[in-house]
């Protein structure tokens, strides 16, 4: 082979991979379109699926805004408890996703580190102790309560040598969690008043929804998507390390809070109006990495789509299961949830964690 065979060998070497990576960006395309039939699909069953058959003519009127019949008042009610589920499920993939690559922590999830929690604690006391009533007031009651709870976990979780591993942080989520809901039980036991609300909206669920109850919290969730989509090239930096990331340029402290702001707007929103929903930030973007990789450019649009499907088909699943009444979603995915969190402590080496 002559030199200068050779030398051209290695220039079409070396154009080979952008056409690489322009195929597998067609590929997730290709893939997040499917996702998205996928949750049109999703959709529909959940505004056809419920305690009362309907028909196409009753749910096509229902969608036009008519309200004569029994069916198309069922469907009416289904419509915005769609759209609520499809929020919510989005919002918390996303922020399970930001919140493993802000953390770099497998098992990083709004739940099992505690947030929805420390949100629904901070929602109980405004009820409990300063008569709260407005929506206004739960979100950002909600919010607040979410930062709060993450600075304490992320804070006793950087205790001790090592920093703030995996299982540490785990572990701290986990007591602040079981902590919070003591508290909330003890806070409400005496309270019979407010009692019943507050019990139904601590299992976590998104029926009752009603488009009044839903606008208020559109703002904060909207705002927690749009910094989550800026965070997305900064995240990417933060999981090659803080010191490598620092040399590229990155600001990390800045990153780390931007993230930090996203998630937690996203958390305390979602749980300000379906109560605290476990285990979808910790299985989807699982799901989504092993389909798309880590970068998150690609991993929050396929983590809210995938979201969106996996708390909607909880959602249908709840109701099919225990007709005529109905399961609440949040004990729905605790079921599927805790199967997987079981699984990925097992797949990880305990020296990682």
């Amino acid at each position: 082979m002559t030199r200068s065979q050779s030398s051209m060998m290695q220039k079409t070497t070396r154009r080979a991979p952008p056409a690489v990576r322009h195929s597998s960006g067609r590929q997730k395309l290709a893939l997040l379109a499917g996702l998205c039939a996928v949750l049109l699909a999703v959709a529909i069953l959940s505004i056809c699926i419920g305690t009362r058959s309907v028909s196409w003519d009753e749910i096509v009127s229902a969608l036009a805004g008519q309200v004569n019949s029994i069916g198309e008042a069922s469907v009416a009610v289904r419509i915005p408890r769609t759209l609520l589920a499809l929020l919510a499920g989005a919002a918390l993939g996303v922020a399970g996703a930001i919140m493993q690559g802000m953390a770099r922590n497998p098992l990083a999830d709004p739940g099992l580190l505690g947030v929805n929690t420390g949100a629904a604690l901070a929602v109980v006391i405004g009820v409990a102790w300063f008569n709260m009533a407005s929506a206004q007031a739960y979100i950002w009651a909600a919010i607040l309560g979410a930062a709060a709870t993450s600075a304490f976990v992320f804070t006793i979780g950087s205790l001790g040598r090592g920093g703030p591993t995996p299982l540490k942080l785990s572990l701290a989520g986990a007591a602040t969690s079981i902590a919070f809901a003591s508290l909330v039980i003890a806070i409400v036991l005496p309270r019979n008043d407010i009692a019943g609300g507050i019990r139904s909206w601590q299992v976590g669920g998104v029926g009752g929804a009603t488009f009044e109850r839903m606008y208020p919290v559109l703002p904060f969730l909207a705002l927690g998507f749009l910094i989550s989509l800026v965070t997305a090239r900064k995240l990417n930096s933060l999981a090659l390390g803080d010191d490598l990331a620092t040399g590229l340029g990155e600001r990390v402290a800045m990153a780390r809070a931007l993230s930090a702001l996203a998630a937690i707007l996203l958390c305390g929103a979602t749980t300000a109006i379906c109560g605290p929903i476990g285990f979808i930030g910790l299985v989807v973007p699982h799901a989504c990495r092993l389909i798309v990789g880590v970068d998150h450019r690609w991993l929050l649009p396929f983590s809210a789509v995938s979201g969106a499907i996996l708390l909607t088909a909880a959602d249908i699943a709840g109701r099919i299961l225990a007709r005529p009444g109905e399961i609440e979603v949040g004990i729905v995915t605790a079921f599927i949830g805790a199967p997987v969190f079981i699984w990925i402590v097992r797949r990880q080496k305990v020296r990682e964690l």
